[in-house]
């Protein structure tokens, strides 16, 4: 993700640069339009008046920044309220039963169950990879009413990706997270093929009944040298081990790869120690199968959220600051959304509450439209005692509200309170500087 323009480009203009500076220096930053997602979604986090978040249109994310799609569990089919076993329904003992209790797991509650049969045990087991996979109503991933077995549709494009670290991150607020940093990769295919750049996110949630949600953060670069920007989201039942997932791609709308932003994708993830596979199908001409399995959220827990949270507020007192350095911006030009201006974030320090430092990899994934540009910044905090948090910061460069996941039994969980807010970013030595402070 280096390419075009030097640091100090990125610093050439008043202040208020930053991450959203390149554009003052003359970068591509003229992006627009809807932001990321497509489904109803709840943010994960308060706003920075201390009040939780509303309902947000959005699809697919990660604590405190995807939209409220949050992972879902499975609902099993009980035969009745008081349990015995898997109950037999219209899809063989499928999801989505009624039930308050038993073996076979209950709705709202824990219990996996295929859609081909019930599964005794809460977190038991998995959907049959020909079965439509229904989300949570908090996290779609843009398919609300079921997501289809990829294996239904025709192989596109295969996608290797290369892992460089896994951080544990612990149970946070939403479950149980670990982001897998992406160090490049291979894209193979007739119609795509390329490499994706360095700085990639992938962001694993399991939740306490053993379903998953995902979300990845990638920049693919065609072999012609487009630039695309890629957010997948995915979900899977326990016991599941590829996750299903919805691409939501920003390709160029003119030119041989705008199939990409209207073409229905489907695809899988599977994860290794140091590699992730991703196979992408296109299922608009499938036929959908009546055998579904629901997901469903584990109760009393926050969703995450696939947009920016939002939130108003005063600045209170001073958290933490940091200096993050920044690698040179590039763009994706006149794609779905308008125009992305994305700089590379390769590092930085942390002083004040949170001490430490930044690691090397995401982005601020610039949007402008005509109301003005939309900062999104993805990356993570490495303090010195060995924890990881996660940071989503976004939002117009005058009103950024941060959000943030962390481990609830370490020293930073009052993060996830949700209740901050962020300077614009400043000058900083290699970047910028970005102050967080408590909302009031």
């Amino acid at each position: 993700m280096r390419s075009i323009v030097t640091n100090h480009a990125l610093l050439c203009s008043l202040l208020s640069v930053g991450f959203a500076g390149i554009t003052a220096c003359g970068q591509s930053s003229d992006a627009g339009g809807d932001s990321p997602g497509g489904t109803t979604a709840q943010a994960g986090a308060h706003a920075a008046s201390g009040g939780a978040s509303s309902p947000a249109t959005s699809g697919a994310g990660l604590g405190g920044a995807p939209g409220s799609a949050g992972m879902a569990t499975l609902l099993a089919g009980a035969p009745n309220d008081t349990g015995g076993s898997p109950g037999a329904t219209d899809a063989g003992g499928a999801a989505g039963v009624s039930s308050s209790a038993g073996s076979a797991g209950v709705t709202g509650v824990a219990g996996a169950v295929s859609a081909g049969g019930g599964a005794a045990g809460g977190n038991a087991g998995s959907s049959s990879s020909d079965t439509t996979i229904v989300p949570d109503p908090s996290w779609t991933c843009g398919m609300a009413d079921g997501i289809p077995s990829p294996t239904a549709g025709t192989l596109v494009f295969s996608v290797s990706l290369t892992v460089s670290a896994t951080h544990n991150v612990g149970n946070t607020q939403y479950g149980k997270r670990r982001q897998l940093d992406v160090s490049g990769g291979t894209i193979t295919g007739d119609k795509l093929k390329g490499t994706v750049l360095a700085g990639g996110l992938d962001y694993e949630l399991t939740l306490s009944n053993g379903a998953m949600e995902l979300e990845e953060v990638l920049v693919y670069k065609t072999s012609d040298n487009t630039s695309i920007f890629v957010r997948n989201c995915g979900v899977a039942a326990a016991g599941d081990q590829a996750i299903r997932i919805v691409p939501d791609i920003e390709a160029p709308t003119s030119g041989s790869y705008a199939w990409l932003n209207t073409t229905k994708l489907v695809g899988t993830r599977v994860a290794s120690a140091d590699k992730i596979t991703l196979n992408i199908y296109d299922v608009s001409k499938a036929v959908a199968t009546t055998a579904k399995t629901q997901l469903k959220d584990p109760q009393g827990v926050p969703n995450t959220a696939w947009d920016c949270v939002g939130g108003t507020g005063t600045k209170g007192d001073s958290v933490f600051t940091e200096n993050v350095t920044l690698g040179s911006s590039f763009s994706v030009s006149n794609a779905k959304r308008g125009s992305r201006n994305i700089i590379p974030i390769t590092g930085g320090t942390t002083t004040g509450k949170v001490a430490g430092k930044i690691l090397d990899g995401g982005a601020d994934y610039q949007l402008a439209g005509s109301s003005g540009t939309t900062l999104d910044a993805r990356y993570t905090l490495a303090p010195s005692d060995g924890s990881f948090i996660i940071v989503r910061n976004c939002g117009p460069i005058n009103s950024l509200v941060p959000a943030f996941e962390a481990a609830v039994d370490g020293p930073y969980e009052f993060l996830n309170d949700g209740k901050f807010l962020s300077s614009a970013p400043g000058s900083g030595a290699g970047g910028v500087s970005i102050t967080f402070y408590e909302g009031k």
